[in-house]
């Protein structure tokens, strides 16, 4: 395995890369085959350079998660190319256009020692300063083109990175605050957050990777590409993120323009990144390196997020403002914002619950609703959506509440119209009565599309006054809405 550095030298020109080419014939230094380093390398895909030395050379394996943290888990380990022992002290930036292109860092380095080593297994002890352990890379079956062994695996043979290590959960679902008229009486028990008009998601950042997961459970990490950087940006951390998916117009969150993006995917998701770009607005942490920090208190998980130091062109931790929720509320209003929320400073995290401990303090209230029905409009709005006739679940069936006609885009009022005519049936998905104003011409349809308005508050005969149509919520299902209840479905937090 060890010992020749041709296929290094053959893809590399000295001059025109900062790292280490040996000259051909040169002798090559010999150590205590006892020395290892591990290279951080951000290059077209994020990925860690485990280098042993070995036979006067560093062979060397390209982990794109990097070495695992637990028994059990196992983590794809590509065979690349021997490196000059010279590699071990590497640190720099590979051109663009050469091999490997790309910043260059040592995340950690010290001594190894060999349990076996054969062309099919290498079972290592390392002792670095930020590694410890024993690894074993092993062939995992598949050769790479031409019969080469690139196909490894590695995996860590005993023992967690330290006792009591939890593994990263795939998701956490997110803390809802609790819908209040006014500020809580003693705000110096609280910090005070401005309310973001976004989609509310929690990140999972592992290995440089970053899978997205909104509230209702669903896989959003391709709607939103610009946000796949932030695995990078974090590097080897393993942590779980709770935040806003925010879109901006005019320097103000716009979930109008944000509606854009919800849909899209692929190569259209891509594409619009370009042209409507979001922010991940960071609130906070759930778990971070083997530890949960849903048993903390707020102000230290804030502690812990800001010290992640994340600000990035798609991603940043909004201000806290511990105590100032007069002042917070009135910049709130003057900016044109939704609103406040305010945590108690010594509140955990309690997964799935809308919790008395986060309060949120709007102007307008959001409100999640299934549409039953259409009215065509006229003049303008010829052959298009007039107005909606919108319903709230609870638990027996779907209870009018209203009608929107107000809030609407006209490419929007185009598409909904389009996904509405081909969902029409005959009678009324509404389990209790429809004012004869608003049945009158109504074309009822099947109770699958959930969207969001926001209005001013409850009429005594359970209808909303004032409501503006937000959008269509594909990430919501009626199923969710009837679980979460018809009071308070609000968007975000």
């Amino acid at each position: 395995m060890a010992g020749d550095l041709s296929e290094y030298r053959r893809k590399r020109v000295a001059g025109r890369t900062p790292e280490p080419v040996p000259a051909v014939g040169a002798l090559l230094p010999h150590g205590a085959d006892d020395t290892f380093v591990i290279q951080e390398h951000h290059a077209s895909s994020l990925h860690w350079d485990v280098r042993l030395e070995r036979g006067g050379v560093l062979v060397s394996w390209a982990v794109p998660k990097g070495l695992p943290a637990e028994p059990g888990t196992i983590h794809l380990a590509v065979r690349t190319e021997d490196h000059p022992v010279e590699y071990a002290s590497f640190e720099g930036v590979i051109p663009k256009g050469e091999y490997g292109a790309g910043r260059v860092f040592v995340w950690d380095r010290g001594r190894y020692e060999t349990v076996k080593w054969s062309d099919r297994e290498v079972d290592v002890v390392l002792h670095g300063s930020r590694v410890e352990g024993g690894f074993v890379f092993f062939r995992g079956g598949a050769s790479g083109r031409g019969g080469s062994d690139r196909g490894w695996m590695v995996r860590r043979r005993q023992g967690a990175v330290r006792p009591g290590w939890v593994a990263l959960p795939e998701s956490v679902e997110p803390m809802l605050a609790t819908a209040s008229s006014g500020l809580p009486e003693r705000s110096d028990e609280y910090a005070f957050e401005f309310k973001w008009d976004g989609v509310r998601a929690v990140a999972r950042v592992e290995g440089g990777r970053v899978r997205l997961v909104s509230r209702a459970g669903n896989d959003i990490t391709a709607v939103y590409p610009e946000l796949r950087a932030l695995g990078g940006a974090l590097g080897s951390t393993q942590v779980l993120l709770d935040g806003e998916v925010v879109a901006f117009a005019g320097g103000r969150p716009s979930f109008g323009a944000l509606q854009q993006r919800l849909h899209a995917s692929g190569a259209a998701a891509r594409r619009l990144a370009a042209r409507v770009p979001v922010t991940f607005l960071v609130f906070d942490v759930l778990h971070l390196d083997g530890v949960s920090t849903l048993g903390l208190p707020y102000w230290r998980r804030r502690e812990l997020l800001e010290g992640l130091g994340l600000a990035g062109r798609h991603w940043l931790v909004p201000r806290s403002f511990p105590g100032a929720g007069a002042e917070v509320l009135a910049a709130s209003r003057e900016q044109g914002l939704e609103g406040v929320v305010a945590k108690r400073l010594d509140s955990r995290y309690v997964p799935g619950v809308r919790s008395a401990w986060w309060v949120k303090v709007t102007e307008v209230e959001p409100q999640e609703v299934v549409i039953g029905g259409w009215r065509p409009g006229g003049g303008k709005r010829a052959g298009v959506v007039g107005s909606l006739l919108l319903g709230v679940p609870d638990g027996v069936g779907l209870v009018f509440v209203g009608s929107v006609g107000t809030g609407f885009g006209d490419a929007e009022l185009r598409g909904l119209t389009e996904r509405l005519r081909g969902l029409e049936v005959a009678r009324s998905p509404f389990s209790s009565e429809v004012p004869r104003e608003r049945a009158r011409g109504a074309r009822w349809v099947r109770p699958v599309l959930v969207g969001e308005v926001v209005h001013r508050q409850w009429t005594a005969e359970g209808r909303m006054r004032f409501p503006t149509w937000r959008g269509l919520r594909p990430d919501r299902v009626p199923e969710e809405v009837r679980r979460v209840g018809g009071g308070d479905g609000g968007a975000g937090r």
